[in-house]
């Protein structure tokens, strides 16, 4: 049984991932925006607020982009079987 333990933990051996420190600099910029334009309809700008929430997409799409981005440079392609 001691031949069958070596083999079972090297199935299970993860790689260590590649933490990107702009992901969550890109997490709070969204979280900002989406406060900013969340306040803005609130107190009855909808023009300002539009704007913003359309601000809000750009920065939440270039935060996915920088994610997949780091993880396909890194050789973790998230599209590969």
């Amino acid at each position: 049984m001691s031949g069958v333990e070596p083999d079972m933990e090297d199935l299970f051996q993860e790689k260590k991932r590649v933490r990107n420190p702009l992901v969550p600099l890109g997490a709070f910029a969204t979280a900002g925006v989406l406060t900013a334009g969340l306040i803005s309809f609130r107190r009855g700008n909808s023009q300002l607020g539009q704007v913003l929430m359309r601000a809000r997409v750009v920065v939440q799409g270039a935060t996915v982009a920088l994610m997949v981005g780091t993880a396909y440079y890194y050789g973790d392609n998230p599209w590969q079987k």
